[in-house]
């Protein structure tokens, strides 16, 4: 199984998304700095993930997520959580 998932910055309030096979792992990744797209925008705290069967479809909703449409669906699919 592949995981895309989405990040919060807990610096700077912003977004991250990207996908994996281990998210338990790749989360220690950014989190210790070993990511350097993200290393200056630590802590972050996990806000979403979804589970794909296919590396194929994991990558798909990664770019998805990264368009406007897929921010506006983050926002709305998170709304309460992003509101208080």
């Amino acid at each position: 199984m592949y995981y895309t998932y989405v990040l919060q910055s807990l610096k700077d309030g912003h977004f991250y998304a990207g996908y994996t096979e281990n998210l338990k792992l790749r989360f220690e990744h950014h989190s210790k700095g070993r990511i350097e797209s993200t290393r200056q925008r630590r802590p972050f705290k996990v806000i979403y993930y979804e589970v794909c069967l296919h590396i194929e479809d994991a990558i798909r909703r990664e770019k998805y997520f990264k368009t406007y449409h897929g921010k506006m669906f983050l926002k709305r699919r998170l709304k309460s959580y992003l509101t208080g």
